[in-house]
C-alpha cells in the first residue's frame, strides 16, 4: 500500500462507509482497512492509471479523516504512487500481503511557475535551474531556484520561501523621525467642483450669446443679461460663503485676550489650522455643520467653531479639539508637545482625523496610510497612553446614541479611544484626571467632511459608500464625542440603575 508507514491518530473515527461489494475485491488493491477488515481506500487499475476509492465523505459526516493532517499525508502519497511505472513491482509478493512501493521521483524537477519580486505567480525566467528531487527539501529559495511550483506537469511540488527554520519575528517600532512607506491606493483628485464651475461658466455664456443674438444692439440695457449674472453670482455665493468662515475662524493674528473672552462666553468647538486652505475649509465647515445638528437635537449650543494656532493659542478654552492630520506633516517642536500633553492631562480632548482610510490597504494594522504615518511623526515623542478600538460597552457608544460602529465620510476606519487601565489604583487616577475619559480618539474616516454643511444645509462632500444614511450616522457619532467630551463618564452610571431602583423598591 502507498500508506504503508503512515502512523495513524487514535482521535480519527469512521461512523459510516461505503462497503464494498466481496466479489469487486478480486480486482481491486485494497489500500486501507478498518480495524474490522472492511476496505477503507480502494483503487482499481484503469488502463495506465488508477481509480482510487475513499469509501467516505470529503467532510466530516461520515469521518473526520478528511478534516486530519493523515488525510494529507494520504493524497500526497498517492500523487507519489502516480508518478512510477503501473504493474507491480518485480518479485512483489500475490498473495494478498502488504506490499511496501517506493514511489520513483524525478531524478531533476524543472519550473513551472515561479514567484517574481512582487510576488506574482508566472513563468520562470531562462536563468531558473531544475532542483534535484532529493535535494527539494534542503533546498532554499534564491536567483537560481526562486520560490514557486517544480516538477512534472500535474505532480508539481512547491518551493517556499519560508522554511521549517524560518522565524517569523514583528517588526520592532520605528522611531518618530523613520518614514515607513507601505502599499497605499492613490489619491483620487476630486474634479467636481471644477467641472461644476465650467459649466455654470458655459450655460452662463450660453445665455449671453442667445440674448446678444436676440436683444443686439440693446444688450446693455437688457434686465434679462442682469439676471442671468445675477444667478451665476448666487451659484457662487455657497463657496465664497465658506471660504470666508474658515479665514474669519483662522485668523492668524488673533489677540490672546480676545481668544478667551471668544472661547469663555460660549462654548466653542476648535480645530487645528493646518496651513491647508482646502483641509481648514473642512474643518471649518464641518464643526459648523455639526454645530447645527447640536443645537437643533441637543441642550447644547455650541458657538461658530474657531481655528488655533497650536504652537501659540491657549487650548485650555476648548473641551473638543478636532485635528486634521496632513500628510506631509513634520514633528513638532518641544515646546508644542508639552502645551498639547498639559491639554490632555487636565481633561482636554483630541481626535485625531488621519483622514486617509481611502488611501490605505486593508491589512489589520500592519500597513499605515499617509496620515497615519504622519501623526506617528507628529506625536512621535508625547507621552501617548495605551490605545484600543472602542470597546462594546464605551461611554462613547451609548453618550447620546447608541452606536456600533463610526462612519465618517468613509466607513470601515477604526476608531481608537485610551485603553481601560488595568489595575483600580491607575483607573482611580484616570477618573481624577478627567472623569475617566479618554484624553485623544484617533479615526481615519475623515469627520468633519461627512459633518460639512454650507449655509444652506447641503453637503459639501460626498459620503461613500452609504451616502445620507452614512451621513446621518456620522452627525450622531459627532453628538456622541460632543456629550463624551463635555458630560464625561455619566452615562457608564446607568449600569447601577438595576441595582438602585431594586434598593429603592421600584
Amino acid at each position: 500500500s502507498p500508506f504503508y508507514g503512515l502512523l495513524v491518530s487514535p482521535e480519527i473515527k469512521v461512523n459510516r462507509q461505503v462497503l464494498a461489494d466481496p466479489s469487486a475485491q478480486i480486482n481491486a488493491d485494497i489500500w486501507a482497512r478498518l480495524k474490522d477488515g472492511t476496505p477503507l481506500v480502494s483503487a482499481a487499475q484503469r488502463g495506465n492509471g488508477r481509480i482510487v476509492l475513499f469509501h467516505i465523505t470529503a467532510n466530516s459526516d461520515w469521518s473526520n479523516l478528511p478534516m486530519s493532517g493523515l488525510f494529507v499525508e494520504m493524497l500526497r502519497r498517492i500523487v507519489e504512487r502516480s508518478l512510477i511505472t503501473p504493474g507491480r513491482a518485480e518479485g512483489a509478493p500475490t498473495n494478498g500481503a502488504p506490499v511496501q512501493i517506493r514511489a520513483q521521483t524525478p531524478e531533476l524537477l524543472p519550473p513551472v511557475s515561479v514567484l517574481d519580486g512582487f510576488g506574482r505567480l508566472g513563468e520562470p525566467p531562462a536563468t531558473t535551474q531544475p532542483i534535484k528531487g532529493s535535494e527539494l527539501e534542503k533546498t532554499k529559495a534564491g536567483p537560481a531556484n526562486p520560490p514557486g511550483y517544480y516538477g512534472p506537469v500535474g505532480a508539481t511540488r512547491a518551493l517556499n520561501l519560508i522554511t521549517a527554520e524560518t522565524r517569523l519575528r514583528p517588526l520592532a517600532e520605528s522611531a518618530g523621525e523613520t518614514a515607513v512607506t507601505g502599499y497605499e491606493v492613490k489619491q483620487a483628485i476630486q474634479l467636481k467642483p471644477w467641472l461644476l464651475g465650467a459649466a455654470a461658466g458655459a450655460f452662463l455664456l450660453d445665455m449671453i450669446a442667445i440674448l446678444i443674438l436676440a436683444s443686439g444692439a440693446r444688450l446693455a440695457r437688457s434686465s434679462r443679461v442682469r439676471a442671468a449674472v445675477l444667478f451665476f453670482a448666487l451659484l457662487l455665493l455657497p463657496l465664497a460663503g465658506t471660504a470666508a468662515l474658515a479665514q474669519q475662524n483662522a485668523s492668524p493674528g488673533r489677540d490672546a485676550e480676545k481668544l478667551a473672552l471668544e472661547a469663555s462666553l460660549q462654548t466653542r468647538l476648535a480645530y487645528v489650522v493646518t496651513g491647508d486652505p482646502e483641509i481648514d475649509l473642512a474643518s471649518a465647515a464641518g464643526l459648523e455643520g455639526l454645530g447645527k445638528v447640536l443645537r437643533a437635537r441637543t441642550a447644547v449650543e455650541p458657538g461658530p467653531p474657531i481655528g488655533v494656532n497650536v504652537d501659540t493659542d491657549e487650548l485650555a478654552f476648548f473641551p473638543l479639539l478636532y485635528w486634521p492630520v496632513r500628510p506631509d506633516a513634520q514633528k513638532l517642536s518641544d515646546a508644542t508637545l508639552a502645551r498639547i500633553d498639559a491639554y490632555m492631562k487636565q481633561g482636554g480632548l483630541i481626535l485625531f482625523d488621519t483622514r486617509d482610510y481611502h488611501q490605505s490597504l486593508p491589512s489589520g494594522g500592519g500597513t499605515q496610510g499617509p496620515g497615519a504615518r504622519a501623526l506617528s511623526r507628529l506625536l512621535g515623542k508625547l507621552d501617548i497612553p495605551p490605545l484600543e478600538p472602542v470597546p462594546e460597552k464605551h461611554v462613547l457608544t451609548k453618550s447620546f446614541y447608541l452606536l456600533r460602529n463610526f462612519p465618517g465620510r468613509w466607513d470601515g476606519g477604526t476608531l481608537w479611544v485610551e485603553a481601560r487601565a488595568e489595575n483600580a489604583a491607575a483607573r482611580a487616577r484616570q477618573a481624577r484626571r478627567a472623569d475617566g475619559v479618554s484624553s485623544l480618539l484617533i479615526t481615519s474616516n475623515d469627520f468633519a467632511a461627512a459633518w460639512a454643511l454650507d449655509e444652506g444645509n447641503r453637503p459639501l462632500y460626498p459620503v461613500v459608500p452609504g451616502g445620507d444614511v452614512q451621513r446621518e450616522m456620522a452627525f450622531r457619532v459627532g453628538v456622541n464625542i460632543v456629550m463624551y467630551a463635555l458630560t464625561g463618564n455619566y452615562k457608564a452610571d446607568q449600569v447601577h440603575i438595576p441595582a438602585l431602583l431594586e434598593r429603592l423598591g421600584q
